[in-house]
């Protein structure tokens, strides 16, 4: 079982990009560019915010102190800042389609419940 846990991490990165791709080619059929460019934007920014919240948090466990926890909570707010700023400019300059947006930024949010239900079976 420690095999497989060692191995989580890696198999869920990938499998955001797998969801992605899938969820961009089922946003094709609306023949919408705001619609398949906010599934795309919505679940990159869902993925980058995901790899970035596991680097910090790599880098706050390998190093624990007092100081790393004050680094990793200066540099949430500094990760919520950015994914703020990033819907922003998605929604209000590039105009894509909310519903296309939110279904992108679940990309990870599939993916955690798909990895849960296969490990629990």
């Amino acid at each position: 079982m420690a095999n497989k846990d060692e191995h989580l991490l890696g198999e869920l990165a990938r499998r955001n990009w797998i969801i992605l791709v899938i969820l961009v080619l089922a946003s094709l059929p609306w023949r919408s560019a705001q619609v398949s460019l906010g599934v795309f934007g919505g679940g990159l920014v869902a993925i980058v915010g995901y790899m970035w919240l596991q680097r910090s948090l790599r880098a706050m466990l390998s190093q624990p102190s007092r100081g790393s926890a004050k680094k990793f909570q200066f540099g949430y707010f500094v990760r919520l800042a950015a994914i703020g700023a990033s819907l922003f400019a998605l929604v209000a300059l590039i105009k894509v389609h909310p519903i296309g947006l939110a279904v992108g930024l679940s990309v990870v949010v599939i993916n955690i419940i798909w990895t849960t239900i296969k490990r629990s079976l």
